[in-house]
């Protein structure tokens, strides 16, 4: 169900036309990707009262989401952080696709997701180049968002970009490195990388990346060819695990950092563009609530990048729910709380 009510309470017609908008947009959205929905569940488990005021009673918020992990246990945040405030929400997350989640928000039949700055800028805007300054990035698609009738809320520390990162065991045999910048202080023969091949030929990726430290790919003293090898999505950790490579292609934000005792090296030079995640509201919703944007801002500082690396093992190595992962991270921060009576409950 794209829309649920509460007994006796009459349904808002303004609410009847977004469930009905959305289903249209998501059906869209479906047609273009060729792929089926996967059943959404809107379950989150029952919560008790926490740091999260009430600002309303019952009214109509609508969460979205993409479909990947992160993104899952991000918007459970959201749909857990909308319930405390006393809203009535509908959840909307496990929307296939960055587009379709973007035309609900775009469309109004959506008012809140989690997005990244990155993303907003290089995709749905189309520039051609990132800003690897956070502020400078957030600054440049607030502003460009406005126009197109959405409010970013603050940015999260958690920046789910590109990284390079090296088995842990590894450090110390390599001279103790901690940044990019120090890969090219190595002897040619250890300056070995396991990517995608995405990565591989992106033109924010390998090949820039390495001209930016003053690496020539395919020079004898830069990172020969053969010092490259290209594997399919995700194996690239599992490979750097193993000493495949000394380096790999990562995103940031990833559980199997953690489960593979993998660490990230410092981009010290600034290559990569920030993808700081925050809350974007549908600009007429915040405006009607403006209590929001505080109730969001509250939870976006504890949102950083070690905290979803551990969200996202639970969920991607430890097969755990993103709403139960939601739900534990919300009452560990004291936004919510176990609630006295039985767990469980229908969004």
């Amino acid at each position: 169900m794209l829309f649920s009510t509460t007994p006796n309470r009459a349904v808002p017609r303004r609410a009847l036309r977004r469930a009905a908008g959305a289903a249209a947009v998501l059906s869209a959205g479906l047609l273009a990707t060729g792929c089926g929905l996967q059943p959404a569940t809107s379950y989150v488990p029952a919560a008790g009262p926490g740091s999260i005021a009430e600002i309303v009673d019952g009214e109509p918020l609508t969460v979205t989401s993409k479909n990947f992990t992160e993104q899952l246990i991000l918007g459970k945040i959201a749909v857990l952080a909308g319930q405390a405030a006393g809203f009535d929400v509908t959840d909307l997350t496990n929307v296939p696709g960055s587009q379709p989640v973007r035309e609900l928000l775009l469309a109004g039949q959506a008012d809140i997701t989690w997005e990244y700055t990155g993303t907003a800028w290089l995709t749905y805007l189309g520039m051609s180049e990132g800003f690897p300054n956070q502020e400078e990035q957030f600054a440049a698609v607030y502003e460009a968002d406005l126009a197109n009738g959405l409010t970013w809320g603050d940015t999260a520390p958690l920046n789910n970009t590109y990284a390079m990162a090296i088995r842990t065991e590894a450090i110390e045999d390599l001279g103790g490195i901690s940044t990019i910048s120090d890969i090219a202080e190595l002897p040619v023969e250890e300056r070995t990388f396991c990517v995608e091949a995405e990565f591989n030929s992106r033109p924010d990726g390998m090949n820039p990346m390495l001209a930016h430290y003053g690496m020539a790919r395919g020079e004898a003293d830069g990172v020969p060819d053969d010092n490259i090898s290209i594997f399919d999505t995700g194996a690239v950790y599992t490979a750097t695990d193993n000493g495949d490579c000394n380096f790999g292609e990562v995103f940031s934000t990833d559980g199997r950092i953690d489960a593979l005792d993998l660490t990230i090296l410092e981009d010290d030079l600034g290559f990569f563009p920030a993808y700081n995640a925050a809350p974007v509201f549908y600009t007429e919703t915040l405006e009607q609530h403006p209590g929001l944007e505080e109730v969001f801002g509250t939870i976006a500082p504890t949102l950083t990048d070690e905290a979803l690396r551990a969200m996202n093992l639970r969920v991607d190595v430890e097969g755990e729910e993103p709403a139960d992962v939601a739900f534990d991270f919300m009452v560990e921060q004291g936004f919510i709380s176990e609630p006295e009576g039985p767990l469980g409950s229908d969004s």
